[in-house]
């Protein structure tokens, strides 16, 4: 089960990338992270009550609450990182390179985690690492500005975020029920992310979202939220050198649809590390 999950957490995250990417094309990207984090945190306490896991709050230990408390700092640093790289960058040139937290992330679970290394993993790996290098093309640009190159600092620091998310994120949940991790981790995320906003002044910002703009936040902010909860859940079950690269398969839908969508298109290059990055983690699913 924690295999079919962890590709719903695949598919809904590849569909938030271009619902977000639409979503803060005229909005700055601190207070649009605020917003969908908002919309995230309601979606998540509302499945908790549903299926009554805050009678088990009283049962949670205080590693399990630092560890989570923790992978929420980790997740809105990451979140952050990644929204702004997002709105700077193309969709297929950000998202491979967040997605390379994969690679780390599956050293960190050999060594801190005990889980086994295979050879298919190791593979697996291998190809995925390549993948992403071939996929970040040049940005081809004549206008000369730091912004044609800062998005690849925030992607790769979102990457670096990201996979210490999941190592923390699987300590923390290890304890507690999944989706009320993922509510508790939530409002870490949502604090974090506020704080931002007010600290660079930007809540202003929020009068002047278009309504288009409201839409794709507030469902970006759904389909982040079924992803995280569908992660956790794989995350709680299964093993996490295997789950983190499943979820990364968001990738296929996250071209595919900046391709069709917003007209972004890969090179001949960036095509090949396409495929084997596809292969590399489908290599992961043998002989789980």
């Amino acid at each position: 089960m924690w295999i079919v999950l962890s590709f719903g957490s695949a598919f809904f995250a590849g569909i938030t990338a271009i619902l977000a990417k639409i979503g803060i094309k005229n909005t700055d990207s601190h207070v649009a992270t605020a917003i969908r984090t908002i919309v995230v945190l309601v979606f998540s306490w509302i499945l908790v009550f549903m299926i009554g896991s805050q009678n088990t709050l009283v049962n949670l230990d205080v590693k399990s609450l630092l560890f989570l408390l923790f992978s929420g700092l980790t997740a809105g640093a990451s979140w952050l990182c990644y929204f702004r790289a997002l709105q700077w960058g193309d969709v297929n040139k950000v998202t491979p390179i967040d997605k390379s937290s994969t690679v780390l992330t599956m050293i960190l679970a050999f060594i801190l985690l005990g889980e086994p290394v295979t050879p298919w993993k190791l593979w697996g790996m291998i190809l995925m690492g390549i993948g992403t290098y071939f996929m970040i093309a040049k940005q081809k640009t004549t206008v000369v500005s730091p912004k044609n190159n800062i998005w690849l600092l925030f992607a790769g620091l979102s990457a670096v975020f990201a996979s210490l998310t999941s190592i923390l994120g699987k300590f923390g949940m290890q304890n507690i029920e999944s989706n009320l991790g993922t509510a508790i981790r939530t409002i870490v995320v949502l604090i974090m992310a506020w704080m931002i906003v007010f600290i660079r002044g930007k809540q202003g910002n929020i009068k002047h979202i278009d309504k288009k703009s409201w839409i794709f936040i507030l469902f970006s902010g759904i389909t982040t939220g079924m992803s995280w909860l569908c992660y956790y859940k794989a995350l709680q079950d299964g093993q996490a050198s295997i789950v983190v690269p499943i979820d990364k398969l968001s990738i296929v839908l996250t071209v595919m649809f900046a391709s069709f969508v917003l007209k972004e298109k890969l090179s001949k290059k960036g095509y090949i590390g396409f495929v084997f990055i596809v292969i590399g983690t489908l290599l992961l699913l043998v002989r789980i």
